[in-house]
């Protein structure tokens, strides 16, 4: 079975940082002005979770809550005994624009007994956690990093997914033919190429990964072929070099397929990403 992840965490990575362990009590929030995401292990204890004023749902048994996008956010526990958490910034290499974010919903909650396999993750986290030992900072970041590879694997699994990205990654028959164009973006892909990578006619193909991903096979490749652009000019690659590495033959070509995608050229993006940075 192809790997549906290998191609997406190869060229855009995701890392955590853990800034909290312990009991949370009363009335705790964290607001979106920083570029990254939360998550959030509970480990014992009930949370009322507020967005806003809004009470967004209440949590009552060991669970896990991400945030992949800036997002803000509150906790409402008991003000004596509080409830246990342990948690970490996450971010997406790219930000927003990192395909792996983008096709997440605001927010994702599950008990972590639905984490298939985690348990023994889980007991090491919790362990460091709550020790002093030497390298415990780098540990609990790595701990989190594979916490959140496994939750990929969990929404994927459920196919409860909303279209995007991760949707068709989960259907059995599209995943071959998105994980053929996310390891050789350079290549021609036709819709008949791509079609026959799945092993469905063009025209089942063409509907169902509409359907499933939310936009047309073209679409989806100028989205990805452009996001490995836009991570390369991060890197101070040059034009010439990038257009041929994502599959276009000029840079006339890259720059106009990255304008209907940005809105801007190569290069007037790269001035105002660097500005931002």
């Amino acid at each position: 079975m192809a790997d549906r992840l290998a191609a997406l965490l190869a060229h855009f990575s995701v890392s955590a940082r853990t800034f909290h362990a312990g009991a949370l009590c009363g009335i705790n929030t964290l607001d979106a002005q920083e570029p990254f995401g939360q998550l959030h292990l509970i480990r014992e204890g009930q949370v009322e979770v507020r967005h806003g004023l809004r009470t967004a749902l209440r949590i009552d048994e060991p669970s896990l809550l991400l945030y992949p996008r800036p997002m803000a956010h509150g906790f409402v526990t008991d003000k004596q005994r509080g409830a246990t958490f342990v948690c970490a910034h996450v971010s997406f290499e790219g930000g927003q624009a990192n395909p792996i974010a983008a096709a997440l919903p605001p927010f994702v909650c599950l008990p972590l007994q639905r984490l298939p396999g985690s348990e023994p993750i889980l007991q090491l986290l919790f362990a460091e956690a709550e020790s002093e030992n030497c390298g415990r900072q780098a540990m609990l970041d790595r701990l989190f990093e594979v916490v959140l590879i496994q939750v990929l694997r969990v929404l994927m699994e459920q196919r409860q997914l909303q279209p995007g990205m991760l949707a068709g990654l989960a259907d059995e028959r599209l995943r071959r033919a998105l994980v053929a164009l996310h390891e050789a973006p350079e290549q021609d892909w036709s819709l008949e190429a791509l079609a026959r990578q799945a092993g469905m006619s063009r025209t089942v193909f063409a509907n169902t990964f509409r359907d499933r991903v939310g936009v047309t096979p073209g679409s989806y490749l100028q989205r990805w072929r452009v996001g490995l652009a836009q991570k390369r000019l991060r890197q101070g690659q040059a034009l010439k070099l990038i257009a041929a590495e994502v599959g276009y033959g000029s840079e006339a070509a890259l720059s106009r397929a990255f304008r209907a995608q940005t809105g801007s050229s190569p290069r007037e993006w790269r001035k105002s990403d660097a500005a931002d940075a």
